[in-house]
């Protein structure tokens, strides 16, 4: 009888369960599941798809899949030990006979399909390219490790929390669908002003397209030249100012160095009409004169982080163009593109019909961030969607607080027309590295630019490759440091020197490709930063007394509000 009870007692609790997640389902989904009915329906409509085929089709491909898996089991010696190097199948579980079969299995099928898109001939190289990236996000999709029923730790969980997890990850997923982004931190891990971009200054500018930000010096003496940080205004400007351990910002003040920022504004219906010219003359030679005025000097160092690196190149030409190439003292390039034609897989975004996509989701003139986000995700999805989907949704671990994924989701909305352009005009047909692009009507030559310029390039980097910002070094003519570092897009360039990370890698011959520079360089421990201080000291003029209008507000111009400013804020 006790036996009985107690099995009706987890009968309960199991339906307990399943009633809850069904019941936060339907109060999460029914208009959701009708309009995506009816929007299903007018697709079908509209292209004239027969329902019927695509069944017949999608069996078809199952039927040939499951084939494919039976003619390669029993599985090779290569194929287990492939799965054991896959940190995705870590831990005991998966040696379980049957989960080890299940692995093994996966990474077999996984092989199979994507060596198939590489046996293909007789197609377009891009259109290869883009086949090989689909395939790779399928068999990331499908990896038994996103699915609790495959997923022995996923199984372990359930019953430790007598299937809790289930309830809470089914939660955050809905909440995520309603933001309409992956959370990788908790909602309120981080505050910015309290938490994350914490360093001292003050607004001393704003105009409609960004805020400048000036830092307090921290050294009674600071550089004659000061630096003026332009981050991309696809992100927030924090990322160079995340906690105070991570940030180049602080770092760079506490070395002796005038600092200032550009807040870019978050696009709005407000610039709907913004374009590149905007952002290369409203906006980084409008901060660039600023500073100049303000200081009293006859010239800045410059930071271009990214597209703003590539703005940069465009705004180095212009100027020498005009006469006026000695406002940029020296320009330094962190993780920038001027010639697209080897740009990685967001090369793959720009085709017709992805601009097509791209210009359907726009608002009012501008593009939501998440847009974005999702499709930067999507370049990484094993780290950034997948692994997430595990651990957040299945397993239901708690949130860690980790400042740079929670920079990573805090997306910026961009001019949709810009962002248009943007990609059929550089990342399409490569117009900027062929001659083909003006500013404010001046032809933009980039051959012409001659200020000392400082390259930084990330080893690993999957948004800016490094053999593609390698090719910048052949389109400047002036003295130029070539600097690969360790990582990638972010944790390659977010390195500071007290963490004492991966490394650095410089060569001071002349040599003509990556691959040479590469063979002959030096390998150095550590982060780079050190490196590029030196570089930049060298150009700096020596010191001056750390007053007057170097500390913020206390110049021409009155400060607004405190760092990090209300820009950085707006969504």
């Amino acid at each position: 009888m006790a036996d009985d009870q107690s099995l009706l007692d987890e009968m309960s609790h199991w339906t307990g369960v399943a009633g809850r997640m069904q019941q936060l389902l339907m109060e999460h989904g029914a208009s959701s599941v009708l309009k995506m009915a009816d929007d299903t329906a007018e697709i079908l409509a509209k292209e004239r798809v027969d329902p019927a085929q695509i069944a017949e089709s999608q069996i078809a491909w199952w039927k040939e899949a499951m084939a494919s898996w039976q003619a390669m089991l029993p599985l090779t010696p290569e194929d287990a030990a492939k799965a054991m190097r896959d940190r995705r199948f870590s831990g005991p579980g998966w040696e379980e006979p049957i989960f080890d079969m299940i692995r093994q299995s996966y990474i077999a099928v996984a092989d199979h399909l994507l060596k198939g898109v590489e046996a293909i001939e007789g197609i377009d190289p891009k259109q290869k390219e883009q086949l090989r990236f689909a395939t790779r996000n399928f068999v990331e999709a499908m990896s038994p490790t996103n699915f609790a029923a495959t997923n022995p730790h996923v199984l372990q969980r359930i019953f430790e929390t007598r299937g809790a997890n289930l309830i809470t990850g089914l939660e955050r997923m809905l909440a995520d669908i309603a933001a309409g982004q992956i959370r990788h931190v908790s909602e309120n891990a981080f505050e910015i002003g309290k938490t994350l971009a914490t360093t001292p200054g003050k607004v001393i500018k704003e105009t409609p397209l960004y805020q400048l930000i000036h830092y307090a010096p921290t050294t009674p003496n600071v550089q004659a030249t000061p630096i003026l940080i332009v981050p991309p205004w696809i992100n927030r400007f924090y990322i160079l100012d995340l906690t105070p351990e991570k940030s180049f910002v602080k770092w760079a003040v506490d070395q002796g160095l005038s600092v200032f920022i550009v807040s870019w504004k978050s696009a709005d219906a407000s610039l709907a009409g913004t374009l590149m010219d905007d952002y290369v003359l409203r906006g980084e030679l409008d901060a660039i004169d600023t500073v100049r005025e303000l200081l009293d000097v006859p010239s800045v160092h410059v930071i271009g982080y990214c597209v703003a690196g590539t703005a940069l190149s465009m705004l180095l030409a212009w100027l020498a163009a005009k006469g006026e190439a000695d406002k940029v003292a020296s320009a330094t390039f962190f993780t920038a593109q001027v010639d697209f034609s080897d740009a990685g897989d967001l090369t793959l975004f720009v085709d017709d019909a992805q601009l097509a996509m791209i210009e359907s989701l726009e608002t009012d003139g501008y593009l939501d961030g998440r847009y974005m986000g999702a499709t930067f995700n999507l370049l990484r999805g094993r780290d950034l969607i997948w692994n997430y989907v595990v651990n957040n949704y299945l397993l239901a671990d708690p949130y860690k607080p980790f400042d740079l994924l929670h920079w990573n989701g805090d997306v910026t909305n961009l001019p949709a027309e810009w962002h248009r352009r943007y990609l059929a005009e550089l990342y399409r047909d490569n117009k900027l590295a062929k001659g083909e692009i003006s500013v404010d009507g001046v032809p933009i030559d980039l051959k012409r630019v001659q200020t000392p310029a400082y390259v930084q390039a990330g080893r690993e980097d999957h948004i800016a490759p490094p053999q593609s910002v390698w090719k910048l070094t052949h389109h400047f003519s002036g003295p130029l440091r070539f600097v690969l570092a360790g990582s990638g897009h972010i944790a390659g360039v977010v390195n500071p020197p007290a963490a004492e990370k991966y490394q650095y890698w410089t060569n001071d011959k002349s040599v003509g490709t990556l691959e040479e520079f590469v063979a002959g360089a030096t390998e150095h421990k550590g982060s780079w930063w050190p490196d590029w201080l030196a570089w930049i000291s060298e150009r700096s003029g020596g010191e001056v007394p750390a007053e007057g209008a170097r500390i913020p507000g206390q110049g021409k111009l009155a400060p607004i509000e405190d760092a990090p400013g209300r820009y950085v804020r707006m969504r």
